[in-house]
C-alpha cells in the first residue's frame, strides 16, 4: 500500500489516464435538485431548520457537477422552482396566480444561472477539490447580488443569509453584512459536497488510507468551522443609553385586500389602542414611553389633507403625551402618492418625515401595466406610488430612528444608509395584513434579525396585524405579538451610535467576492481547454 502522501493532501484529485469524469445519472441529478429546493425551503421561516441551508447548497452542487451548461442550468431551475413557488405563495393573495408564477419563475432563473456556473467550474473542482467551498460561496453571493438588483430594482427574498436567524453564522453579518453570511453558509455547503462526493466511474487504481481519510477529515473540519466558528465573534456588550419605545399594533377589521376599503377603521383601531396605552400608563400598569410607533398604513387617510384624520392622530398623541411615529399615505402630484412615515408631535403636528425610497413593483406601482393587465385582473389594484425624499431616518423625542418601510428591510444599501444618517435604532413599519395568515411576516422578521446583528442596532418591527416584535442588537427576538390581534409592546430599547465593520465596508466584500468569481470563471476556461487537449491526445 502507498505510504507517501498524495496530492490530495492539498486538495488535488488524480484521475486515471483516459477516463473522462462522469456526472451523476440524470435521474439522480433530478432527485438531488428537488431535494435541494425542499431542504432550502425548510431552512427558512416558519420552519427554521437553518442547518439545512448548507445541505441544500451541497445537493444542488452535486446535481450540477460535471454536467453540460444546459444540464447545470436545468438542475438549478428545478431546485429554484421547488424553493420559490411555495416560498412566495403569499404573493398570490395580493396579485393572483399569474404574477406569482412569473415572479417565482424569474427568481428560479437565477438559480438556473448558478447551476450553469457550477457546471462550468467543474474542471477546477475536479482538479483541486479544496476549491469547492470558496467557489460555491462566491457563486451564491454573485447570484444573490444580481437578484437583489434586478429587474425592477431587485427582489432579495430567499437569500441564504435570511435563513440563519438562529444559526451561529448570523454573527458573520457584523463583519460583512448579509453577503458574508451567505458566503459562509454556501462555503459550508461546498465543504459538505466535497466531503461526500464519490466518483461515478470506477477507479482502476486502489486508494490509500491517507488518500481517503485525510481529505474527508479536512472537509468535515472545514464545514464544522464554517457553521459553528462564527459563534466566537464577540457581540457588543449591553448597556449604555436607552429609550422606552411603545409599539402599537392596532389590527385590521378583517383579513385580505378588502381592509384597504376600511381605512378609517384601521386608523381608529390604532387611536383606540394608543388611548388604552395612555390609560395604562396613567394607572401605572405600563411604563411611560418616550416615543410611540405606529405601523405602515396606520393612516391610509392623508392627515395633511384630511382634518378628521389629523385630529384623531393628534388626540392620540396628546393622550399619551409623546410623539407618534406613524406610517401614512400622502397624496402627490396627479394620481401619485408616497408611502411615508411622519413624526407627529402632540399639539404641533408633523415635525419630521421620511418617505419610502424603494417602492415595491407589482404592489405599490406596476411596471409595464398594459402587459401585466393581460395576465391578471389584480393588475389595476397596484398603486401609483413614487419614491419619496428623506434619508431613511427621523428624529423623535431625541431618538434618531432609522426607518425601513416594510420590504425595504430586505435591501442592504437602504438600511446601511439609515445607519449612516445617524440612526440609533432601526424601525420597520410594515403592513402585512394584505397577506393574511401566510409566512410573509415571519420571513420579514428573519430579515430584521440579520439587520440587527449587521448594524449592532435594536430593531423594532411594528405591523398593522402582526407579527410585531422587538429585536436586540444580537438578533434575539425579545418580545413578539400574535397575528391579527390588537396589542402593545413597551420596551427599554438600547440606543447605539457605534459602527460595525459591515457599516464601514458597505458593499465592498460583495464586490470583492464577485471579482473572485469572475477570476474563477476565467481559470475554468484554461482547465476546460487542458481537458479537451488531453482527450484529443488520448483519442
Amino acid at each position: 500500500m502507498e505510504t507517501t502522501l498524495p496530492a490530495l493532501a492539498i486538495g488535488r484529485v488524480d484521475r486515471p489516464a483516459g477516463a473522462r469524469p462522469a456526472p451523476p445519472p440524470l435521474w439522480v441529478a433530478l432527485l438531488l435538485a428537488v431535494a435541494a429546493g425542499l431542504t432550502m425551503l425548510a431552512a427558512f421561516p416558519p420552519y427554521g431548520l437553518w442547518w439545512l441551508a448548507p445541505v441544500s447548497v451541497a445537493l444542488l452542487a452535486a446535481a450540477a457537477h460535471r454536467r453540460r451548461l444546459r444540464g447545470g442550468a436545468g438542475a438549478g431551475m428545478v431546485a429554484g422552482l421547488v424553493f420559490f413557488v411555495p416560498l412566495l405563495a403569499w404573493t398570490n393573495i395580493a396579485a393572483g396566480w399569474p404574477p406569482w408564477a412569473l415572479l417565482s419563475t424569474a427568481q428560479a432563473a437565477y438559480l438556473a444561472l448558478l447551476g450553469a456556473a457550477s457546471a462550468w467550474l467543474s474542471p477546477l473542482v475536479d482538479r483541486w477539490r479544496v476549491l469547492w467551498p470558496p467557489l460555491l460561496g462566491v457563486l451564491w453571493v454573485a447570484q444573490e447580488a444580481f437578484r437583489d438588483r434586478g429587474p425592477f430594482g431587485g427582489f432579495p427574498w430567499g437569500r441564504l443569509a435570511f435563513s440563519q436567524g438562529d444559526a451561529p453564522a448570523l454573527r458573520v453579518a457584523v463583519l460583512g453584512g448579509a453577503p458574508a453570511v451567505t458566503f459562509v453558509v454556501a462555503a459550508a455547503g461546498g465543504a459538505l459536497v466535497a466531503l461526500v462526493w464519490r466518483r461515478w466511474t470506477p477507479s482502476p487504481a486502489p486508494r490509500s488510507t491517507a488518500q481517503l481519510v485525510l481529505p474527508a477529515v479536512g472537509f468535515a473540519l472545514a464545514a464544522a468551522l464554517l457553521l459553528a466558528g462564527p459563534a466566537a465573534i464577540p457581540a457588543a456588550k449591553p448597556g449604555g443609553t436607552t429609550a422606552v419605545v411603545a409599539i402599537v399594533q392596532g389590527n385590521v377589521p378583517r383579513l385580505g385586500l378588502d381592509f384597504n376599503a376600511q381605512r378609517r377603521a384601521v386608523l381608529d383601531n390604532h387611536v383606540r389602542v394608543t388611548e388604552q396605552l395612555a390609560a395604562d400608563v396613567a394607572a401605572g400598569r405600563r411604563p411611560r414611553p418616550d416615543v410611540v410607533l405606529w405601523p405602515e398604513n396606520a393612516s391610509d387617510i392623508d392627515p395633511l389633507r384630511n382634518p378628521d384624520a389629523a385630529a384623531a392622530i393628534d388626540r392620540s398623541a396628546r393622550a399619551v403625551g409623546v410623539p407618534i411615529v406613524l406610517g401614512t399615505v400622502l397624496s402627490g402630484d396627479g394620481d401619485t402618492a408616497t408611502n411615508s412615515v411622519l413624526v407627529w408631535q402632540p399639539g404641533a403636528g408633523v415635525v419630521d418625515r421620511t418617505d419610502k425610497r424603494r417602492v415595491q413593483p407589482f404592489g405599490e406601482y406596476l411596471p409595464w401595466r398594459p402587459f401585466f393587465r393581460l395576465l391578471s385582473s389584480y393588475a389595476d389594484r397596484a398603486g401609483n406610488f413614487v419614491p419619496g425624499s428623506g434619508a431613511g431616518a427621523v428624529d423623535a423625542a431625541g431618538v434618531r430612528l432609522g426607518v425601513a418601510i416594510c420590504w425595504e428591510i430586505a435591501f442592504d444599501d437602504l438600511v446601511a444608509d439609515s445607519v449612516a444618517a445617524g440612526a440609533q435604532v432601526l424601525a420597520v413599519p410594515s403592513n402585512n395584513a394584505t397577506f393574511g395568515l401566510t409566512d410573509m411576516t415571519f420571513q420579514q422578521l428573519a430579515m430584521s434579525r440579520v439587520r440587527a446583528v449587521e448594524h449592532d442596532r435594536a430593531v423594532l418591527v411594528v405591523t398593522t396585524s402582526g407579527v410585531s416584535a422587538t429585536i436586540a442588537p444580537d438578533g434575539t427576538v425579545t418580545a413578539a405579538t400574535s397575528r391579527f390581534t390588537p396589542d402593545v409592546l413597551v420596551a427599554a430599547t438600547p440606543l447605539r451610535t457605534t459602527t460595525t465593520l459591515a457599516d464601514r465596508l458597505r458593499a465592498l466584500p460583495e464586490w470583492v467576492l464577485l471579482a473572485t468569481g469572475l477570476a474563477g470563471a476565467g481559470a475554468a476556461v484554461g482547465a476546460r481547454r487542458r481537458g479537451r487537449a488531453g482527450e484529443d491526445e488520448r483519442g
